[in-house]
Order: C-alpha cells, then sequence, then structure tokens
C-alpha cells in the first residue's frame, strides 16, 4: 500500500481496510489499538483467524508496557485482570545463574519514578565495586520494587503517595487473547472465523486478497500477520527472509505444566537455571504456569521433561505437560509491500525477560506513528524496517549477555554458552567498557539502545551476576553510597505505603 493507494480510497470514500489475519494476544492487540487510535478515521478492521481450538494458556509475563496499553485502549484493570487470572510483577528473580560469583539468585526489579533517588548511588557502588572497592552492588537493595518484591507487596500505590509506580503483570495468555477480541468487537472490529486457504496478490506482488474454505473472497488494503511461526502472509507469500538467532541463543524448545497455586501469590517471576536452560514460574491466581526452557541440542525432550517434574516435585503428577517448539529470530525486513508482521510471525526472542507482547506493542506504535506521520510510504515502511530490526537486535543482545555471564560449570550446555563467541559488536563494546571501567551508561547513550534495556537494566544484569574483580587488599572502609545514602531506610519508609 502506498500514499497514492491511500489518497484514492480518500477521495473515493471507500474505507481503508486493513485486514488482520489471525488472532491470538498479537492479533487482538493490534486490532484493539486500531481501532481505538483511528475511531475517527475512514477505516476498516477485519480479523480472520481459524475456528479456534480451546486450549488452556500458557502462564506469561509482561513488562510495564502493557500497563500503558490497556491505558490506550481505555480498559481498567479491574475489567481485564479477573477475567485473565491475571496478578502484578514487579521483579523477575534469576536463580542458579551465576553460582560460582557467590550469588544465588538476582533481581532485575521494575525501575519507577521514586528510584531516580537511587539510581546514581546504585551504578557508582557497581563502578567503585569494579576498581576493587568493597560496596554493596545487589540490584533489588535499590530498587523499591525489588523490596516490595521480597515483601510480597502490591505495586499499587496509595492516593498520597507522590510517585508513578510502574509494574507488568502475569496472565493466561490464552483467556487475555479472549477478552481482547471481545473488546476489539464492541469497538468495531469484524470477525471472521475462516480458514485461509490461498492468498492472491496484484501484479506488483502486494496483496490483495484472502480466500477462505468457505470460498469467501476478503479484500483489503493493507495486511497484518498474526498467523504464528508459519509467517503465512510474510514468508510464504512474500519471501521475507527469516534471520535465525540460533548461533546467539541456544534453546529451542519448551515444556510447560501447571501447579497449584501458593497459599501467598508473589509480584515476581522466577528463572531457574536447569541443566540444559531454564525453568519459569509465573503465578497466576489460580495456578503457577512453569515451562523448561531447553535447547534440544543437548538435552532429549522427554529428558527435559523428567528434568522440570523433578523440578517441580511432581515426578508421579498426572498432570500431562505440553512440547513445544520455537523459532527464534526475527524477519529480515518486518514491512513488506503492504504487509506488516507481528507476534511470532516478525519473530521470537526466548521469554527470559518477558518481551513477546513489549516488542508487539511497539512495532504497532511505531507503525501507527508513521501512518499518521504520511501513510504507507517507502520512506515510512524503510524507516520502520530499520527501528525495528535494532530493537529486536538490541533485546537479543540482553538476553545473550544473560547466557555468556554464565558461571555455572555443570554441564556442556552452560559452558557452550560461555564459551560463545557468536556476540554482536554492540555487545562486545558493552562488555569491554564494564571490565575496563568505564562509564557503561554514556556507552548506551553512545550507542543508541536505552529504549531497548537501560543503564539500570544492564547494571542489574552485570553486578547481579557478581561480574566483578577480587576485592583490592587495601580497602578504604568508604565510599558504599548503599549505607551513606542510607538507601535501605529510605526504600523501607518508601514500602511502608503499600500492603499486599
Amino acid at each position: 500500500m502506498n500514499s497514492e493507494n491511500q489518497s484514492s480510497n480518500t477521495q473515493s470514500n471507500k474505507p481503508l481496510h486493513l485486514v488482520i489475519l489471525g488472532g491470538g494476544t498479537a492479533g487482538w492487540m493490534a486490532a484493539n489499538l486500531f481501532a481505538k487510535k483511528w475511531s475517527n478515521h475512514n477505516i476498516k478492521i477485519t480479523l480472520v483467524e481459524a475456528p479456534e481450538i480451546g486450549i488452556i494458556g500458557v502462564g506469561e509475563g509482561s513488562t510495564p508496557s502493557l500497563k500503558r496499553f490497556f491505558e490506550m485502549i481505555e480498559v481498567e484493570e479491574s475489567l481485564w485482570m479477573p477475567h485473565c487470572n491475571a496478578t502484578y510483577k514487579v521483579n523477575i528473580r534469576f536463580d542458579g545463574w551465576s553460582p560460582a560469583s557467590g550469588v544465588k539468585s538476582y533481581s532485575h526489579p521494575f525501575f519507577s519514578q521514586v528510584d531516580t533517588f537511587t539510581a546514581k548511588p546504585f551504578t557508582v557502588n557497581c563502578r567503585t565495586r569494579r576498581l576493587g572497592l568493597d560496596t554493596h552492588t545487589q540490584p533489588d537493595d535499590f530498587i523499591l520494587n525489588g523490596l516490595l518484591a521480597k515483601q510480597g507487596k502490591s505495586p499499587i500505590a496509595p492516593a498520597n503517595f507522590p510517585f508513578q509506580m510502574e509494574y507488568g503483570y502475569h496472565f493466561d495468555s490464552h483467556l487475555l487473547g479472549e477478552f481482547l477480541a471481545e473488546h476489539a468487537i464492541t469497538l468495531g472490529v469484524t470477525h471472521l472465523k475462516e480458514k485461509i486457504i490461498a492468498v492472491e496478490q496484484h501484479p506488483n506482488r502486494d496483496i490483495s486478497a484472502l480466500r477462505t474454505s468457505s470460498e469467501e473472497k476478503i479484500t483489503g488494503d493493507f495486511f497484518i500477520d498474526c498467523s504464528g511461526f508459519a509467517a503465512v502472509l510474510m514468508q510464504k507469500t512474500l519471501g521475507v527472509k527469516f534471520n535465525s538467532y540460533k548461533e546467539n541463543l541456544f534453546n529451542d524448545s519448551a515444556i510447560v505444566m501447571p501447579t497449584p497455586i501458593s497459599e501467598t501469590i508473589p509480584v515476581e517471576t522466577v528463572s531457574t537455571a536447569l541443566s540444559a536452560g531454564w525453568c519459569w514460574k509465573i503465578p497466576l491466581k489460580n495456578r503457577f504456569g512453569n515451562g523448561y526452557v531447553y535447547s534440544a541440542d543437548f538435552i532429549t525432550p522427554n529428558e527435559a521433561e523428567t528434568e522440570l517434574r523433578r523440578h517441580l516435585n511432581c515426578l508421579d503428577s498426572p498432570e500431562q505437560a505440553r512440547h513445544l517448539k520455537m523459532k527464534i529470530g526475527r524477519l529480515e525486513t518486518h514491512w513488506a509491500n503492504n504487509c506488516i508482521g507481528l507476534g511470532l510471525s516478525q519473530g521470537f526472542i526466548e521469554p527470559l525477560e518477558a518481551t513477546a507482547l513489549h516488542l508487539v506493542q511497539i512495532s504497532l506504535e511505531i507503525f501507527i506513528d508513521q501512518f499518521e506521520q504520511g501513510g504507507f510510504t517507502n520512506k515510512n515502511r524503510n524507516e520502520f524496517n530499520i527501528e525495528l530490526a535494532k530493537r529486536f537486535d538490541g533485546v537479543r543482545d540482553y538476553i545473550v549477555a544473560h547466557y555468556k555471564l554464565n558461571t555455572r560449570d555443570d554441564s556442556d550446555y552452560w559452558r557452550a554458552n560461555r564459551d560463545n563467541t557468536h556476540l554482536s559488536d554492540s555487545l562486545y563494546q558493552l562488555l569491554n567498557i564494564w571490565y575496563t571501567c568505564e562509564d557503561l551508561g554514556k556507552e548506551i547513550e553512545r550507542q543508541q539502545i536505552g529504549a531497548y534495556f537501560d543503564s539500570m537494566s544492564w547494571h542489574c544484569l552485570l553486578a547481579g551476576y557478581g561480574a566483578f574483580p577480587p576485592l583490592a587488599q587495601n580497602q578504604p572502609n568508604k565510599g558504599d553510597l548503599y549505607k551513606e545514602k542510607k538507601i535501605q531506610q529510605f526504600l523501607q519508609g518508601c514500602a511502608l505505603n503499600f500492603g499486599p
């Protein structure tokens, strides 16, 4: 679709027709945002998906961007959270990733407005510790959400708390898709349950229509491919190349199964290192969602399931586990002809930092901005593709660092990850800056990658892993800003404002 097509639609007063292929969370997020943002535009939105087979959704987590998504479509937490068995998420805790550093576990809390008071003491302490001085560098001791996670407190602040809190959610991904579908339909989105058997194209290779098994022809002006790993429009029809991340990230499989929820529901995701990958534990209102993300090059599916069941203390449980395959990487271009890929169709980076829906949402926001700045032009398409490629690669680098920095020595899997030399120039430079005691924040700013994971996130990761030299023999016994700035007392005082 180009600006000429768009203007001809406007002149004929014919609605611009956006067709979304595939439902799921990605498809329905797109439908909701388009319908809400363009309610006053002459735009028609149709979502077509195959008749659904009911399944239990995987327990999934989000970043704080999902909070912004619901604010944009004006849906209160009290409406969607109960429907999706959702809980609050303030932190990700990593257990057993760097045992040789003396770090049993570390946390990556979400950064809120109040943490601007403690961010500099944390980064300064990290720098002085890199110089060999004995300073406190445990990330969750400097960030309010880290303390709330320890105390099991909700991030919902009282009305008189003067700072904005940031947090994510845990939810049943299948139920979230259901909720978003129902809401999008109230906004005027047309929902068709049809199986697509063919895709028709114009002579210039633009997509013209989808043909269904019931012989219906769904014509459109612009298409959004949310057909999952199959990428029916982007890869199978338009032939867009898929760039694999296999040499960077080894994991390609997952096993998921639920376990009973505890009496007290945590407000954090736990990611525990196992022999050939890691296991997530996500608390929902009605159960824990668990999953083992692993590399099939290092363990068989049956061995992985046995290890997961042993880890969950449910070797004899009758609960069935589901085995999934993952295609890790991204499209070479996320927008081709008159179509964009979204969700699994555009790419997937393993769920270690819960970035899947974040990347969907960011893709949508950038696409909407590009459209509003001038329609579907070649310039907008090129800018979209450049930005999305950078974001996917930037997120990949942060995830790769988790594996590269591991200090486990109990399996070939972990040793292979530590010895992996397939790192981007960006990641090499960041690690070099850290180990040479230069300013990591300035390097992140220089590379312009702070929008993906900012300086605080990188400091949480590197300090959390204990990536520091041995302590110097002579210590000044001063310069620890955690003590001198009374960070503990400050955050404990802030936490008094919050409850379970």
